[in-house]
């Protein structure tokens, strides 16, 4: 095979990947619609009609604002990373086949899950992460609340990632829909039967629900993504049922207090209410 034909088995190879990605976005999308039928239709707990709308107005609203600004600059950002260092990096000398792609998606599944977990574990970092934290609400919108700068954040980990293992930028993508299939997954407000025997092997709602405890004890734990096993072996699993959901100190109603939020620290919020005498009982 000529230099030719190898440029153009390349070209087919990636508009071959890039129309499974626009599929696999696609079947993602539509299970957002179906889950938030479901949880429409036979929720899990039943919040209040206030706390349920200002928390879909919100997550929603967050949404198209961090979708108009980082969408293309998330996809085009690993995109190029991968296609410049996809020779370079620890997977690049395997061939490019199943094998490869189950050994990029489980190295990418735990990059995750470390981030994750670092998000819960440094101030500089929680303070944009605990955005997605100050849902009162649980469900299948809570997976687009989150900070712009969080975002941003993890794209640049992202990056770093990709450049160290490797992989096709087609396959980078590809991994980055399943996760976000999941992340709608995981936060559905539903729960199903044999949910106990799925969650050792996948994350489930009844397991991401207790990492959206309103008790820190409770919220620093399950931070896996897809993979149940990185919180088994890293023992970070937690399995119980939530007394209540969100972040007591923290309050957003709407999308602009919800960016601000992000700048003001439960320990300035605490020094704060040092300052100001209380009232009488």
């Amino acid at each position: 095979m000529n230099a030719t034909e190898n440029a153009l088995g390349a070209v087919g190879g990636q508009s071959s990947g890039m129309l499974v990605n626009e599929v696999l976005f696609a079947l993602a999308m539509l299970a957002f619609v179906a889950l938030l039928v479901m949880e429409r239709l036979k929720p899990y707990h039943r919040f209040t009609n206030k706390i349920a709308k200002e928390s879909f107005f919100t997550n929603t609203t967050a949404f198209l604002f961090n979708n108009m600004i980082l969408t293309f600059l998330r996809a085009s950002s690993l995109f190029f990373v991968a296609q410049q260092f996809s020779s370079h990096g620890l997977l690049s000398g395997m061939e490019n086949g199943p094998v490869k792609w189950l050994f990029s998606f489980v190295l990418f599944d735990l990059a995750i899950y470390l981030w994750h977990a670092a998000s819960h574990h440094f101030e500089f970092l929680w303070r944009f992460h605990k955005i997605h934290h100050s849902d009162k609400s649980f469900n299948v919108s809570t997976g687009f609340r989150f900070h712009v700068f969080d975002l941003l954040l993890e794209i640049i980990y992202k990056c770093l990632f990709v450049i160290l293992i490797g992989v096709e930028a087609y396959l980078v993508l590809a991994i980055e829909i399943v996760e976000l299939f999941f992340v709608f997954f995981h936060h559905a407000n539903i729960s199903f039967d044999k949910e106990d025997a799925v969650s050792q092997i996948i994350i489930t709602p009844a397991l991401h629900r207790v990492h959206h405890s309103a008790l820190r004890s409770e919220h620093d734990s399950n931070y896996g993504i897809v993979l149940a096993v990185w919180d088994k072996l890293f023992g970070t699993r937690k399995e119980l049922v939530p007394k209540k959901i969100g972040l007591d100190i923290i309050e957003a109603e709407n999308f602009l207090q919800l960016f601000f939020l992000a700048f003001i620290t439960e320990r300035h919020i605490r020094k704060l209410l040092q300052i100001i005498p209380k009232g009488k009982k």
